[in-house]
């Protein structure tokens, strides 16, 4: 099976591609999640996922999807674990489910209506197979134990497969995923971990500076 005809594909959103961030909100206060995704709305971030594992976690996507349009800020969910948190979190408003895993069968629901999926993998079968069941992109996870180099020796053989770097991520190690070629990163506690607005829009203004330099060719 050619791997770029993968049934039910869904593309990874604008949002993510744009920007090359994933914003992740995990156990951050939930009266203040909306002035928390205004802030990153402020230093370009366009892509913010609450996991499950958050107090409040619904109420929290519900907010900010009732506060954000698509084009502004793309609402996800994290630490999607099975079928019944994902139908709760699309009704909540999500619109994009990250997993710690790969489940074929969650991934090939979302993509069959229209909702992006990234699931996590860790070793090539993983990802490979987190591909073929429809993943818009596959979570390289945790990136941080295997570092940029797994990026760029996995694309060798596996070209067509988008990665997002995701797990112990900081501002300086995203950078290098997206010069070994990762498609995305996502950034937690580096950049969201400290759950003040003004120190979460300086961070995701850094961010989104230093991502968007041209990505330098690989060797």
């Amino acid at each position: 099976m050619n791997l770029a005809t993968a049934p039910a594909r869904v593309p990874i959103p604008e949002a993510v591609l744009e920007s090359r961030l994933i914003a992740i909100g995990r156990g951050l206060d939930p009266a203040r999640i909306v002035e928390i995704g205004e802030a990153l709305h402020a230093g370009g971030a366009r892509a913010f996922e609450v996991t499950l594992n958050s107090r409040d976690a619904l109420a929290a996507i519900r907010a900010l999807a009732d506060r954000f349009v698509e084009g502004e800020l793309l609402v996800g969910a994290g630490t999607v674990l099975d079928l019944d948190a994902a139908e709760a979190v699309v009704s909540a408003g999500a619109r994009f489910i990250v997993m710690p895993h790969i489940d074929a069968a969650l991934v090939s629901w979302a993509a069959v209506r229209g909702i992006p999926a990234f699931p996590g993998g860790f070793t090539p079968t993983e990802i490979l197979a987190g591909w073929r069941a429809g993943a818009a992109a596959v979570k390289l996870f945790p990136a941080s134990a295997v570092g940029p180099a797994f990026v760029r020796e996995f694309l060798g053989p596996f070209p067509e497969i988008p990665l997002v770097a995701t797990g112990g991520v900081s501002v300086e190690t995203g950078r290098a995923f997206l010069d070994a070629g990762a498609a995305a990163v996502a950034l937690g506690s580096w950049l969201t971990g400290s759950g003040d607005p003004e120190t979460i829009r300086s961070r995701a203004t850094e961010a989104i500076t230093t991502f968007a330099a041209p990505v330098t060719s690989r060797p």
